[in-house]
């Protein structure tokens, strides 16, 4: 089983390093839409789709996704248009903040096949949008945001089994605890800094800092809301992976669980801090302007 998990992990990691470097956006986006389909076949089945409608459901997703990506420009560098998805991943954002922490709480169960479909359109379309979103402004901030998934999942899991006595959600998910999502918090904020650092951001400022360790803490919880949200699902299907796809690895929403929660809100960040950017970019650049030299001093003749 080690074994099979570890070659897996290569494979995909190879196949997605190299996608997501070389293949253009219009590439990228049918990928992303492939991957939504996949994943919606997978929910239509643990949520008790039969074989014909969970294909029509999948594929429904995967073209609702890939029409969304066309219409908000995903496909053309530079033509992206973010308000055209700001209400797909606000209706994300609601999902995860206001609907998810009390689902698990009080561990509903779906009662239908048309809240099962409610459900699975707002936990798949938004991050395969986000996906192509953030792929398109650039791959290695999409990387990034992807890598602060897998640190949090890295270090709640070694810091919960050294260190783990108390459980986090014993009758969803009975290997976590508290101390292994203390650890996660530790480990994206350690990775989130250095990130941060390394772009510049001004870390010295108090008031800066702050934001950057909240945001930072808020990341971490929401991955890990978005893991537990799978594995009630999973639980309550009497299933222990979504799928088979991936040997030792289940199915692409084993994969993608924590992605789930956290792709979508990371996109609306970026929405909100455009304006903001654009400002900077504007400042640095008439600053500039300000140290070059004049036209006419640009264009004077040598010596004269």
């Amino acid at each position: 089983m080690l074994k099979a998990r570890v070659v897996t992990a290569l494979i995909l990691l190879a196949g997605l390093l190299s996608s997501l470097f070389l293949l253009p956006s219009l590439g990228w986006l049918l990928f992303a839409a492939l991957v939504c389909g996949g994943a919606a076949l997978e929910w239509g089945a643990m949520v008790g789709f039969g074989p014909a409608p969970r294909r029509v459901y999948a594929l429904l997703l995967g073209c609702m996704c890939l029409a969304g990506g066309l219409v908000a420009g995903l496909h053309v560098p530079g033509s992206v248009a973010p308000f055209a998805l700001t209400p797909v991943y606000a209706l994300s954002a609601l999902f995860w903040l206001l609907c998810v922490p009390f689902w698990l709480r009080a561990r509903w169960k779906l009662p239908g096949a048309g809240a099962a479909a409610l459900v699975g359109f707002v936990l798949l379309v938004p991050p395969s949008l986000a996906i192509a979103h953030l792929r398109l402004l650039s791959p290695w901030l999409l990387l990034g945001v992807m890598a602060a998934v897998w640190v949090a999942d890295i270090a709640a899991y070694f810091t919960g089994r050294a260190f783990g006595r108390r459980k986090l959600a014993p009758s969803i998910s009975p290997g976590k605890s508290w101390e292994g999502a203390y650890g996660a918090i530790v480990g994206v904020g350690v990775y989130g800094l250095a990130c941060l650092s390394y772009i510049g951001y001004p870390l010295g400022e108090p008031g800066r800092l702050f934001l950057a360790l909240v945001g930072l803490v808020a990341f971490t919880a929401v991955s890990i809301i978005g893991d537990l949200f799978e594995s009630m699902v999973k639980r309550q299907a009497g299933v222990k992976d979504s799928g088979t796809l991936l040997p030792g690895h289940g199915g692409i929403l084993d994969r993608i669980d924590s992605l789930t929660s956290t792709l979508p809100l990371s996109s609306t960040v970026v929405i909100a801090l455009a304006p903001i950017s654009c400002k900077r970019q504007y400042t640095v650049t008439e600053k500039i302007a300000k140290a070059m030299p004049s036209d006419s001093a640009s264009t004077r003749p040598i010596g004269a």
